[in-house]
Parts: C-alpha cells; structure tokens; sequence
C-alpha cells in the first residue's frame, strides 16, 4: 500500500549499517523542557500518533528537566520497544540551583555514569543512539568516542551520535568507531553546518539528523519576538535572533515561506520543513530531521511536509534566506560547532 494510502513517511538509515528508521523523527524536549508549561496528555498522545504515522525515532537527553524528559517518554518507548528507536545524549552539565549556568564534559567517568543514569530512567536495556551532546574540548574527541565505543561493546549502547561537530572533528571520531549520525541545528534561517559538518558526513556515510528544523517554532509563525510573547521560564527568550530589533528584522524574512505557503495551500512551517528534508537530495545524504512539538495535530502537519516537494524557483526564493538572518542561534556558540569553524 503506497505511503500516501498509509499516510506513513518514508524511511531512511542512519549510517551504514544502522537501523532504517522514519524520514522524520520527533524531538521531545519540548513535552517537558525549556518551551514553558505543557500538557502530558496532549505530549502523550502526540508520541502515539507519530508512532502511527511512521516516526520512529525519538529524541531525548539527559539534559532536558534533569533526566525528566527520558522519564517522561519511557512508558512510551518500552510500550513499543521493537518498533522505536530511542536517542538521548550526554555532555551538558546544569546547575539544579541555576539553570542558566551551564558547562559541558566528556570525560570517561562522567560518560559511563550518564549511560547508566539514562539507562535507569528510560528503563531499557539499550540506548539504540548515543550522543555526545556537546563537545569538550579539553578532553580528545578519539578519547570521548573511545569510551562510548567501550559501552558499544558491553550491550549498552547500539549506535554512537555526535552533536554539534565539525567536519573534522567527526572524521576524527569516525576514525575511533563508527558513527551512525550528527545532529545538529540545520534550517533555512541556519546552514553553517553546511560548511564542512555535511561535506564529512557525506564522504562517511553518516545520518544528518537536524534539530530545530523550524527555528523552534519561529518559522512555522508560532511567535514572532520571544521577550514579548512568551514566558519567563521559556528559554527562546535568551536567544538573540528572537528578540528586540533581531527578531522584527528576521520576521520580515520568513515572507516567502508564507508566499510559498499560501501558493501550496500548505503551512510556512511545512515549506520549512520540505525544504529541510530535501537537503537529503542536494546534499547527497540521509537527512532525518526532528521537529519538536507535543501535539498532536502539529505531529500531523510535520510528517505531511515528508511529501512536499519544493519546485527549484521556490527553492531558489528561500536560498538567500540564511545569509540574511540577524543575530546568533546561540548568545554563547562555543557551545556550537558553528564557534569552531
């Protein structure tokens, strides 16, 4: 039965020998994390759905509310454990005291006890893709990669992630054990990762899996400055491109998604979406992007924008987009590959 029957996505592999999974993933963070309150029900019922649709992999971290997400999301991925795959991180290290403050480690120890915390709380047996969420510099990329090929090796980690990596830092880690995909920011208001993270990932045969394909939530329209908009404790309102004279500047940019969005008969944020999933085209590679959202009726917006396919006119009017966007997608991108170019 065709996908269009189905309603079900297309699917692609992450790495070369790694699991084939839906074209589209879905980013959790957001059912409890960072994006203000939510609604369990309507989270839940959201990761049901994408189930149905054909998503398959799920992405969380340690990170997200102090491991809370990872809980959040375990009845669902152990309720469907032979049909998903589950990716979480580790690396970004938060003061409970001061959320903002924030650092980042790779060492071994630090790594072997967040596998084995995240383990706990996802209750598996196996993180299907493990990511190292950020880099630590002062710790070799062949020493951080080694100690996760190490939890390969023992059973407790199937495939090994990095995020927010350049192109030579992955040929260095792929070079220790093979990595399955990098995820990093990747939109049409942000393509550095253009530069040399794809370029590698190509020549490798690695998964690019994008976050915040939809310039979380910027570009589908859902709020236009962030310091007026949305709550104190939404952490879009600490990101310079989002606010202030940035964010009344990057608005005007996003008027030929709306353009091409009201040709279509389609939202801004599915045009945003398509033009993200055919990178896999341009570029050459697998592209499963992850949208995040814990709603239902979004989860069914996204995964539609799997069958749109933007004619090269529209996606020449959306090229110059990037280049003009105001603002960093951090206030701190040494927290980015972008910050080691």
């Amino acid at each position: 039965m065709s996908q269009e029957r189905t309603g079900r996505i297309a699917t692609a592999r992450l790495g070369a020998d790694g699991p084939e999974v839906g074209v589209q993933g879905l980013g959790c963070m957001g059912m409890s994390f960072a994006y203000g309150p939510t609604d369990a029900d309507g989270a839940r019922a959201a990761l049901e759905r994408a189930l149905e649709l054909g998503v398959t992999l799920y992405d969380t971290a340690d990170l997200y509310g102090f491991g809370e997400n990872e809980r959040f999301i375990a009845p669902f991925v152990r309720a469907h454990r032979d049909e998903v795959v589950v990716a979480t991180k580790f690396g970004v290290v938060m003061d409970p005291a001061d959320p903002a403050k924030r650092g980042i480690r790779n060492d071994a120890a630090y790594i072997r006890r967040c596998a084995e915390g995240s383990l706990e709380r996802l209750g598996v047996d196996v993180i299907d893709l493990y990511y190292m969420h950020r880099r630590d510099t002062r710790v070799p990329i062949e020493e951080t990669v080694g100690t996760m090929a190490e939890l390969v090796a023992e059973g407790k980690v199937g495939r090994l992630g990095l995020s927010e990596v350049t192109g030579d830092e992955l040929r260095a880690a792929h070079a220790v054990h093979p990595i399955a995909a990098v995820q990093s920011e990747w939109s049409v208001f942000s393509r550095d990762v253009e530069r040399t993270a794809v370029p590698a990932a190509k020549e490798l045969g690695v998964a690019f899996v994008p976050y915040s394909p939809l310039g979380r939530g910027f570009l589908a329209g859902t709020f236009t400055d962030a310091a007026r908009e949305l709550g104190d404790d939404d952490f879009r309102r600490t990101m310079p491109r989002f606010t202030g004279e940035n964010a009344a500047a990057n608005a005007a940019l996003r008027e030929p998604l709306h353009a091409i969005a009201k040709t279509r008969g389609i939202t801004p944020g599915q045009v945003a979406l398509a033009w993200v999933q055919q990178r896999a085209a341009v570029h050459g590679l697998p592209v499963v992007p992850i949208p995040g959202t814990r709603r239902r009726d979004r989860v069914e917006e996204n995964t539609a924008a799997t069958r749109v396919e933007l004619t090269a006119a529209e996606l020449a009017a959306l090229e110059p987009i990037a280049g003009r966007v105001a603002g960093g997608r951090y206030a701190d991108l040494g927290f980015t590959s972008a910050g080691r170019e």
